[in-house]
């Protein structure tokens, strides 16, 4: 080689070197030296690889900002954002460096438009992006001078804190995203009450509209999903210095996260990498429409899609931001009032459109509503003088009266709710409208234009008809037209698409079979198909109508359903990890669930049982609660499933009569003489579940000898007695257990199964017992256990004084045989 072209090889070699040596912030380094910085396609990545900062936009705009997300979430989910107030145009002339003492963006003007604004005079400077999202300035000393983690944007991390110093009286704010394109400060925003040492959540900064409840030491009192702690370790500080609230995981390979929504909600949710998707912990207000001012002025919201509509005779103020979900905007008239233009309506007076089912503000505070926001009682003694004084009132927008009161509301009509018609608490407002407005039309001398009107409309109906079809069509097939709490209508051959003919069959009962199938995003579905027996539009339109308005993390979710002339399918998330039962009476070594996980699935299942009591609208009483009907997901967290025997009891009603039966082996005593049932028909079938928790096989199981042992009776005397508790247990368990937790569930589950329904416990209580906050005393022994099977002539019971475990064999009696025929015709398997 010669000299010449060694030199030039040499030469080559350094400008590679330099090159990667100017460049080695994109090659996973964590940390940002005085001499490095970051721009285009630049990133640091934090020593453990959870988190990588750099430039990137969000959604589909076209503006670049400097920000945090999830290293190992393959959908890309920021944490943090440096500059969301201003962004950049240009991420490469771009720059995110050290100068002057701080951490600073710099645009393409080299103008800067974010710093961490500290004051310091320290050398050696650098930035350092830790395992747990936090970037953090440093000084030569390694000693923090600014975090991240203490300047929150929307994300709040495991191990921050949403604080409120009391020396200075100044509160961090965790606020929510414009929408999903735009991540500049939104209309929501969570910060801490110190007074009573609790969260609330402020439209504008200024309108509380939702609050936690105060801290009790455990959780904060209106969030009883907190309870649900095997996931979240939860603390609370107050002292002189400061108060704050914040959280750690107990198992740190999850990845969870707590973010101020757009959509006005606070929400917890976890990275579920077997789904690839977020699972929805939690979210508060439970509803949508809970959220002030959702839908802006003149929007009208309710519980389902689209979540927002405008007001008859109104349109929306900006449509691409409807698109978004941003509804803030709200809604503008089509045409002006008459009031105040006499000039250009020719003094005609302005009309009232009625708008029944309607509801207003669900504020903690309605104090605080500007008076724009609330209706103003005035004096009227009918619904023609309410009208005559809104009439007279230019700036009045719409009245009621009811009950004898008029009430009317002044300037932009905010914070309306659409209910639906069989909601006793709707209301019938007015709503002023211009006597042009075609909605408020008399039909006097322009039959031409109602006609021309008329076929314009269906022109537009049929129109808009098609482009919502396609885009519908086009969103369900990408994957993208779910949104988090709503249901989604599929169209069956999608489902027939996404499940491959109905190939890959989960599982079935008496309502029809379930299907496992994946959608066009790849995220993995569970599809029931009802099929079959005469019930089973009864039970679609049961399921649909129950778990479709509510959600927990102990129950499961539904995700849509598909309704087509005779074709009836839910559509659920998929639970990896199958029904309970799968585990339990397994005979496989490898699969035992040890004692820790069943104790965990039992206080789980309890809570999303106080849920569906105790915090809904309407109490709702499962019905149908046995192992095939608790779910697991990927963390073995348990969800209640499997609505389509469920029954709503108004909270003003203690009693619900169905002819319906839930499952030979859980049924309550009293469900077999015909009357009406109460919630107590679910804890007693809870406690008949726990007894196979704790003995890993069915209550009623053929020995070895032919006969039918009952176990509940056997465990009742151990338990009562002072036996040896650990005898009870699954052997396959090898007798691993915590004696303490097995004696606290055996004596619930004695105490579920009382044949007198006064007696048992609410699930409240079981849950509070389980979880350590109150003890159970021994529970009297549950009398007259009594097993129905069939083609046995003999069944084997422990009898009350049961501590030697003798027993005696006992013959059905004609009474029994025939209930449990009666039973057997109504029971169902689902």
């Amino acid at each position: 080689m010669h000299f010449q072209e060694k030199l030039c090889f040499l030469i080559l070699h350094i400008y590679i070197l330099c090159f990667f040596i100017s460049t080695c912030t994109t090659f996973g380094a964590d940390t940002i030296s005085a001499n490095q910085s970051i721009s285009g396609n630049q990133t640091i990545v934090s020593s453990g690889e959870n988190f990588r900062l750099g430039f990137f936009k969000p959604g589909k705009s076209s503006k670049y900002y400097v920000g945090i997300w999830y290293n190992k979430v393959s959908t890309q989910t920021v944490a943090w954002i440096a500059n969301r107030e201003k962004h950049v145009s240009d991420k490469y002339s771009s720059q995110l460096k050290i100068e002057n003492g701080n951490l600073v963006l710099v645009d393409e003007s080299k103008n800067v438009v974010w710093s961490t604004n500290v004051s310091s005079s320290s050398s050696g400077l650098d930035a350092v992006l830790l395992d747990d999202g936090n970037l953090v300035l440093r000084d030569g000393k390694k000693s923090e001078l600014w975090g991240s983690i203490n300047d929150p944007s929307h994300t709040w991390l495991p191990g921050g804190k949403i604080a409120y110093d009391n020396r200075t009286k100044e509160k961090q704010l965790l606020t929510s995203w414009k929408n999903k394109d735009d991540p500049s400060p939104g209309l929501f925003s969570l910060e801490l009450d110190p007074v009573e040492n609790q969260y609330v959540i402020k439209w504008n900064k200024s309108i509380q509209y939702w609050i936690s409840g105060s801290w009790n030491g455990q959780i904060f009192s209106l969030v009883p999903e907190m309870r649900a702690n095997y996931i979240y370790n939860f603390s609370y500080v107050r002292n002189v210095n400061e108060s704050y609230f914040t959280y750690n995981l107990y198992d740190n390979t999850i990845i969870s996260r707590f973010i101020m929504d757009y959509s006005g909600q606070v929400k917890q949710l976890t990275w579920l990498e077997s789904t690839k998707q977020w699972n929805l912990f939690w979210s508060q207000p439970r509803q949508q429409c809970e959220v002030y001012a959702y839908c802006g002025a003149y929007g009208a919201c309710q519980n389902s899609l689209p979540f927002c509509n405008c007001l008859p005779g109104f349109e929306q103020m900006s449509k691409d931001d409807w698109d978004l979900n941003d509804y803030s905007g709200g809604c503008k008239r089509k045409i002006k009032l008459n009031c105040g233009n006499a000039s250009t309506t020719g003094g005609k007076k302005d009309k009232f459109l009625t708008q029944t089912s309607m509801r207003w503000t669900s504020t903690t505070s309605n104090s605080e509503l500007p008076a724009n926001a609330k209706p103003q009682t005035v004096a009227a003694g009918s619904t023609k003088e309410c009208e005559s004084t809104c009439l007279s009132n230019c700036s009045c927008t719409a009245y009621t009266f009811d009950s004898g009161k008029c009430l009317i509301w002044t300037r932009d009509l905010m914070n309306l709710q659409q209910i639906s018609a069989d909601d006793n608490n709707g209301k019938v407002v007015y709503i002023r409208l211009s006597s042009l407005a075609p909605e408020v039309s008399n039909g006097k001398n322009n039959k031409g234009v109602v006609i021309g009107a008329v076929v314009g409309a269906v022109i537009v109906i049929i129109l808009v008809g098609l482009v919502l079809f396609v885009l519908i069509r086009r969103r369900r097939l990408s994957g993208t037209s779910k949104a988090e709490g709503a249901l989604m209508a599929y169209v069956y051959r999608d489902l027939q698409n996404a499940t491959k003919n109905f190939s890959e069959k989960l599982g079935g009962g008496g309502f029809g079979s379930v299907f496992k199938g994946t959608l066009p995003d790849s995220s993995v579905i569970a599809v029931k198909k009802l099929e079959g027996i005469s019930q089973g539009e009864k039970q679609f339109r049961t399921e649909v109508s129950t778990i479709g308005t509510i959600q927990h993390v102990n129950l499961v979710r539904l995700r849509g359903f598909c309704s087509e002339g005779n074709k009836k399918l839910l559509v659920y998330d998929y639970m990896p990890n199958g029904s309970l039962d799968s585990h339990i009476f397994s005979d496989k070594r490898d699969k035992v669930m040890d004692w820790k996980t069943r104790y965990q699935i039992a206080l789980g299942t309890a809570r999303g049982l106080v849920y569906l009591h105790e915090k809904c609208r309407e109490c709702i009483i499962h019905c149908d609660i046995k192992p095939e009907n608790i779910l697991l997901d990927a963390e073995l967290c348990p969800k209640v499933a499997d609505f389509g025997l469920a029954k709503l009891v108004g909270h003003d009603f203690s009693r619900v009569l169905t002819t319906m039966r839930g499952t030979r082996g859980y049924l309550a005593p009293e469900w077999l003489s015909g009357v009406a049932v109460t919630a107590k028909a679910d804890v007693y079938s809870y406690g008949m579940m726990v007894f196979e928790f704790v003995s890993g096989r069915r209550n009623t199981e053929q020995c070895a000898d032919g006969k039918v042992t009952f176990f509940p009776s056997w465990a009742a005397g151990v338990t009562i007695d002072g036996g040896d508790i650990l005898s009870l247990l699954d052997p396959k368990l090898d007798r691993n257990a915590d004696v303490e937790e097995v004696t606290k569930l055996c004596r619930v589950a004695c105490w579920c199964i009382q044949d007198d329904e006064s007696i048992r416990p609410s699930m409240s209580q079981i849950v509070q017992i389980l979880e350590g906050i109150s003890d159970v005393n021994l529970p009297p022994n549950p009398r007259n256990l009594q097993v129905f099977v069939d083609n046995q002539e003999d069944v084997v019971f422990f009898t009350e004084s049961s501590s030697n475990q003798s027993s005696q064999t006992k013959s059905m009696n004609s009474n029994a045989s025939s209930q449990t025929k009666a039973v057997s015709a109504e029971s169902s398997n689902v």
